[in-house]
């Protein structure tokens, strides 16, 4: 069973039977369906029906000729809001199943940002087309998680936030340039990470860790696509799931400049969610390619 069911409200979920009896409610009473032609003989389709606002679950399988349906494999999914990012995308298909992962690289982070492609079957689409080489587009991110803790924010001076954003301005720069091979640029940004920790090292002597960082993203645990953030809390809706009645919180967060949507079921997070607080906390990150 897919762990981040939990995420969008489905915490009744204990057995196969169970999970059996959710994913024939979303065969039978899909809101959207998709079908591409897979082969000769069969089509590629994705059921999904939606349990609430902007959440839902995916059913995506083969449907042969005589209209019989082969499921392959289903996920919990989330439709962020706005555009995150805009870079070069990379799409490659999983081994054992027709499922698809991005990759895109954004200099605000300055790693590269793996995630589950929501919307994969309008890839195929595209890719039959013709249409995927040299994929360069936006991708709205958005992320599920299971548990998460909110933090106060930092108190800072006008002045100390435009040093901050010359800083990011100024980084991002080095970032591009250092991609396009310029040593000087390079050396910089080693420097600058070395000068970085040696006054971390020194702050932390007197000083939380999360007064000195307000934000960050970076790779967790094993799978590819699933990350620790904290980030800034820019906007917070109460949801419900309509089918368990759980309450859940969907937010806008800031992290490292980067604005996409989490949601999370209440009961799972510690503090209470507000405008200019922080989310800190584990997401699984899927992203939706706007072609």
């Amino acid at each position: 069973m897919h762990q981040y069911l939990k995420a969008i409200g489905f915490d009744n979920i204990r057995t196969r039977k169970d999970l059996k009896g959710v994913l024939d409610d979303v065969r039978n009473k899909c809101t959207h369906y998709t079908t591409i032609s897979y082969n000769q003989e069969e089509d590629f389709c994705e059921y999904q029906k939606e349990y609430g606002q902007c959440i839902g679950i995916a059913l995506c399988g083969e449907l042969d000729e005589y209209e019989n349906f082969e499921p392959a494999y289903y996920f919990p999914y989330f439709n962020g809001s706005g555009i995150t990012t805009f870079a070069d995308i990379v799409v490659e298909k999983k081994i054992d199943k027709e499922q698809y992962v991005g990759m895109c690289e954004d200099s605000k982070i300055g790693i590269s940002l793996i995630f589950t492609l929501q919307n994969g079957i309008e890839y195929m689409k595209e890719k039959q087309a013709g249409f995927v080489s040299d994929l360069t587009t936006s991708v709205t991110f958005s992320g599920l998680s299971l548990s998460g803790t909110i933090l106060l924010p930092v108190v800072k001076s006008e002045r100390q936030l435009k040093n901050e954003r010359q800083a990011q301005d100024n980084r991002k720069m080095l970032i591009n340039a250092a991609r396009n091979g310029d040593q000087a640029a390079i050396e910089t940004l080693t420097l600058d990470d070395i000068d970085t920790y040696s006054k971390v090292s020194r702050r932390l002597i007197t000083e939380d860790v999360f007064t000195i960082v307000d934000t960050y993203f970076m790779p967790y645990g094993v799978e590819c696509d699933l990350y620790s953030i904290m980030g800034e809390i820019l906007a917070v809706r109460e949801r419900q799931n309509t089918a368990t009645g759980v309450k859940l919180y969907q937010m806008k967060l800031n992290v490292n400049e980067l604005k996409f949507d989490v949601c999370i079921p209440a009961d799972s997070l510690m503090g209470e969610p507000e405008i200019g607080r922080r989310f800190k906390g584990t997401i699984w990150l899927q992203g939706y390619i706007n072609f």
